[in-house]
């Protein structure tokens, strides 16, 4: 079954019942299938090309603009508006959208960048400009338009969206997900987790993202459970969220779980209904978790995935929570550890590349069949790139990212080991590691590091101490994993979930270490 017709399915079931809050309004599932089969009838003559951008903040607007480009038979193109320009503009000519769904506020943030991207030519061959400008909060006139039509059917190999990497080497690749790979993953969350329409989710992800798209958006329609969404994450509003709306499963990123940790007026109390707490993203920092079950008395439940696998493959479940473990792969996800070198499979603890199979594997990379052939093993499975262990009780344990890899003086050493134990620094709030050539080893680790306001609410760093830290690393570190320069930085670059951006990092390499203050 098509992800549009799991989801009208179950918005006819109580068309009277709450389906999504968020920063404006409260929409109930019958104002969303509504909406959606207005909009369809609305965009039927106007959008003529196969893909339907979506340009929108998280919030209930955005599965009714996707629902309305699946009942056309259209695949959906979530933008990413954190995207510079250029990046953006690429997106655009790359999936071929002539029409695009947004807000005015959408477009106010982008300022001059909406100019450049929507209205301007694309391309070397001036490739025309987005035809249709559809602002849902004020374009819109359903006056003399066509009675909605009966919502398209699609195969499960039909391609449902396409979701563009954030790029973090060359161009933004558009990764294709069919229906398909989105019920199969919905299907195997289910399986794998107890959700009911009985939960609240709470989340502050953007519906761009993979993550957001499938567990903050379409996870909850598919169920059934109301979802409560805020378009910016301001942790003092999160405890306000949480405080009225008393969700059962919350979705967040390292990042927003570290500032919540340091929020001033947060209290058990606040957490306290909450059943499963969920982090994905990124790893999440040990000193995040151990703060956490100390303050909230909360356990966060790590997750993996990649936007390739729709996107989740492994979840930790409360009841089967381990130390440092992204938990068991979900019902269907097949996945091996192979040696770097041979490609062979290695047994539990064992640390090799992750590799990826099932139904929730995408396509491929829109337009782009060598870098698709690359991205399979000879036996179809997906080369991750992430590095990784499986132990005795089959959990997986993430432990590095194979780009990242530094080999220093023939050692491979992962970023992530040296920033657990600057993170672990009372004055350190997070940290990012890369590595730098060196004539003698190869390559040298260098640390960027945030410092902590001190004390918490003064608007003061910690003092920051280059020597001292070095020191610190040396009581847990081997010797040639210390950094060999450590530089402070005010705010670590990221992507819009919460990674650090290392290729920014390295730019940072070439500036005097004052400048990268």
């Amino acid at each position: 079954m098509s992800i549009h017709w799991q989801i009208i399915r179950r918005l006819l079931a109580a068309p009277g019942r709450t389906a999504i809050v968020d920063d404006r309004r409260t929409w109930r599932r019958a104002e969303i299938l509504v909406g959606a089969l207005h909009l369809a009838a609305y965009l039927q003559p106007r959008c003529e090309s196969r893909t339907l951008g979506l340009l929108l903040p998280t919030s209930g607007v955005f599965p009714v603009a996707a629902l309305a480009g699946w009942m056309l038979g259209k695949t959906v193109v979530p933008l990413n508006y954190l995207l510079k320009a250029e990046e953006l503009k690429y997106v655009l000519e790359d999936c071929g959208a002539d029409t695009v769904v947004t807000v005015q506020p959408m477009l106010d943030f982008l300022g001059s960048s909406a100019d450049e991207c929507l209205y301007a030519p694309h391309g070397g061959g001036g490739v025309p400009p987005i035809r249709n400008l559809v602002r849902m909060d004020q374009d819109v006139d359903y006056s003399g338009v066509p009675e909605p039509r009966w919502p398209a059917a699609a195969d499960d190999d039909d391609l449902a969206v396409l979701l563009y990497t954030s790029g973090t080497s060359g161009r933004p690749k558009g990764v294709m997900l069919s229906h398909g790979n989105l019920t199969s993953n919905l299907a195997q969350i289910r399986r794998h987790v107890d959700f009911s329409d009985r939960d609240v989710l709470l989340g502050v992800l953007p519906q761009f993202h993979s993550f957001g798209l499938t567990v903050l958006t379409l996870l909850p329609l598919t169920v059934g459970c109301k979802a409560v969404y805020t378009a910016r994450f301001v942790p003092a509003k999160l405890i306000r969220l949480l405080r009225e709306h008393r969700p059962t499963c919350f979705v967040a990123i390292p990042s927003m779980y570290n500032a919540l940790l340091h929020a001033k007026d947060a209290t058990r109390e606040d957490f306290a209904p909450l059943r499963f707490v969920v982090s994905g993203g990124e790893p999440l920092p040990q000193a995040v978790f151990e703060g956490f079950r100390e303050r909230f008395g909360v356990t966060i439940n790590e997750g993996y995935g990649l936007t390739e696998t729709s996107p989740v493959t492994n979840w930790c479940r409360p009841h089967e929570w381990r130390p440092r473990s992204v938990g068991p792969p979900l019902p269907g996800v097949l996945e091996r550890i192979v040696d770097l070198q041979t490609g062979a499979d290695l047994p539990p603890g064992a640390e090799g590349e992750i590799r990826i199979a099932g139904p929730n594997l995408m396509k491929g990379y829109y337009k782009l069949p060598e870098a698709t052939a690359a991205a399979f093993d000879e036996r179809g499975y997906l080369r991750t790139g992430d590095i990784g262990r499986f132990d005795e009780a089959g959990h997986l344990h993430i432990t590095g990212r194979l780009k990242e890899m530094m080999i220093i003086g023939g050692e491979n050493v992962f970023p992530r080991e040296i920033e657990e134990v600057l993170n672990r620094h009372p004055a350190v709030k997070d940290s990012g590691v890369i590595g730098k050539p060196d004539p003698m080893r190869g390559e040298v680790p260098v640390a960027f590091v945030e410092m902590k306001e001190d004390p918490p609410g003064s608007g003061r760093t910690a003092p920051f101490d280059e020597r001292e830290l070095k020191g610190w690393c040396r009581g847990s570190l081997a010797g040639y994993k210390v950094p060999d320069e450590i530089r402070r930085v005010d705010a670590l670059p990221r992507n819009p979930t919460g990674k650090v951006m290392r290729r920014e990092l390295r730019a940072l390499l070439d500036q005097p270490a004052e400048s990268a203050r």
